[in-house]
């Protein structure tokens, strides 16, 4: 489908050499063998956990206890997979909607004609403040960019690419106080306390997080402007323009899905005005810090998804008995995705058994005591501790795990080197957003892959890193400097957050 202009250069190397890797599913048991035999040869290695002074022991797969937790947990892994569930309960939302047509409609009505100046900058900003909807902005933005992008003539693939680089590079940046502030700022003030260094407000990065956003949406347009569109090439199969034109019914059916989304908003606002909404935090009434409102985000976007389908597609005429139709759509939808339920259920197991093992935690304490050994300060420590979460972040996935082995030791260090805990905590974000595009073993890196695919059956896992690539370097070289230039001018961080005490 897509003809690329630039195959050549390191690039290039990257996306040929990565697409000689095999099918993912074949490339996750082989990963699981190589887990099995290296827990094997380095099985029963020790160090010592900083945090809890506990001793980490990697453990051999291949052991009679090893082979106990394999047979054990293999359903538990599959079933625990994190994106499992979210990704099919989107699946049912979303699905609907393109099935009735309101995707398409609404691309067509809204986005045909807009420039490139609005276009990529509107998506990236969208996709870095979708962390306000966890792990959801994963799936919902690269699938509506590249929809965009096909309405717009251009290569979905590079959509794809900017929808995933922007809401998980991009990921802990924010013109809003998410769920995310709330979760590290709990684990920075548990570390604080250990030497008594001051707590930290959920606002303490605010500033810098806003000012961030507007930065990486800048460099992130940039990138695509400049590398990922002209290495991706035109797209193939071209919009047929007649059938671009909206029709009467579809216009009626827009109005229909307009108001019904204006109604649905109208009552989940008021709904959370009360200081007793049950949408609240139970215990401190927020709407922000652990509430109801954003544990529940995706079940609320998945009615809303379903409440605008009905009515567009009652209003256009697509949909005529709701309760016939509606299940029926939702499970063509849902059979489109039998090739991810296996993909997760390989990858459920190579988590758990990654994990199970202990090596990426001994990893990341091996390397955290090896950057406090060096003795660090100032800028060469900054960049340092940065890059150290950089290379974490490919082998374990999980933000608050990280957070939480690291915070009890930087926070600390920096703490007695002079500087606020909001700084450690600012600068472990930088590091814990830039890589997460370009390391195979994230949750969702398989997925954004079969996405891709859907536009460019050529695609292989090489492709997909070798757009990534320019973001994550990018994003986090930019994010450093960014980092050093606040630094020296001695900025406000946020709202109680600064860099030195």
């Amino acid at each position: 489908m897509t003809e690329k202009k630039k195959t050549g250069g390191f690039l290039g190397w990257v996306e040929r050499t990565g697409n000689k890797i095999p099918h993912p599913i074949i490339l996750f048991l082989w990963l699981m063998a190589i887990i099995a035999v290296l827990s094997l040869i380095i099985g029963g290695k020790t160090i010592t956990n900083p945090t809890t002074g506990e001793d980490v022991v990697i453990n051999n797969l291949l052991s009679g206890p090893g082979m106990s937790y394999i047979l054990t947990s293999m359903i538990k892994n599959f079933v625990n997979f994190a994106p499992l569930g979210l990704i099919l309960t989107m699946t049912l939302g979303i699905g609907l909607a393109e099935e009735v047509g309101l995707m398409s409609a609404f691309m067509r009505k809204t986005i045909l004609g807009a420039p490139d100046k609005v276009i990529v900058p509107a998506i990236m900003i969208i996709g870095i403040c979708g962390n306000i909807a966890s792990d959801a902005a994963i799936i919902i933005v690269p699938t509506l960019a590249a929809m965009i992008y096909y309405y717009l003539g251009k290569n979905p693939v590079a959509g794809v690419a900017i929808g995933y680089a922007s809401t998980t590079a991009g990921f802990s940046a924010n013109l809003i106080i998410a769920g995310t502030d709330a979760l590290l700022q709990g684990i920075t003030n548990e570390a604080s306390a250990l030497v008594g260094a001051p707590e930290i407000e959920i606002t303490s990065n605010w500033y810098i997080m806003i000012a961030s956003t507007f930065l990486l949406t800048l460099v992130g347009t940039l990138v695509n402007n400049k590398i990922i569109e002209p290495r991706v090439g035109p797209y193939n199969k071209k919009l047929d323009m007649e059938k671009a034109e909206i029709t009467a019914e579809e216009n009626k059916g827009l109005r229909a899905a307009g108001i019904t989304l204006l109604i649905y908003l109208a009552i989940i606002i008021i709904a959370c005005i009360p200081q007793n909404s049950f949408f609240r935090n139970p215990e401190t009434g927020s709407l922000t810090n652990k509430s109801v409102l954003l544990k529940g985000l995706v079940p609320l976007i998945l009615l809303m998804f379903i409440a605008i389908s009905i009515a567009y597609g009652k209003a256009s005429g697509y949909i005529k008995n709701a309760g016939k139709e509606v299940p029926a759509i939702m499970s063509r939808a849902i059979a489109k995705m039998s090739g991810f339920i296996v993909l997760a259920f390989v990858i459920g197991q190579f988590i758990g058994w990654f994990s199970w093992t202990n090596m990426g935690l001994y990893m990341a304490i091996s390397l955290t005591e090896a950057l406090k050994s060096a003795n660090a300060t100032g800028i060469p420590l900054f960049i340092g501790y940065v890059l150290i979460c950089s290379f974490i972040n490919i082998f374990i996935g999980s933000g608050s795990a990280k957070w939480a082995l690291m915070a009890p030791i930087f926070v600390p260090m920096m703490y007695l080197l002079g500087y606020h805990p909001s700084w450690a905590q600012f600068l472990y974000r930088v590091g814990d957003s830039s890589t997460n595009i370009i390391s195979p073993l994230f949750n969702y890196f398989p997925i954004i892959l079969a996405f891709m695919q859907d536009y460019d059956e050529d695609a292989g896992a090489g492709t997909l890193l070798s757009l990534m690539i320019p973001y994550s370097l990018i994003f986090l070289i930019t994010w450093i400097l960014f980092a050093i230039v606040w630094y020296f001018l001695d900025l406000p961080l946020g709202v109680g957050g600064q860099i030195f005490l």
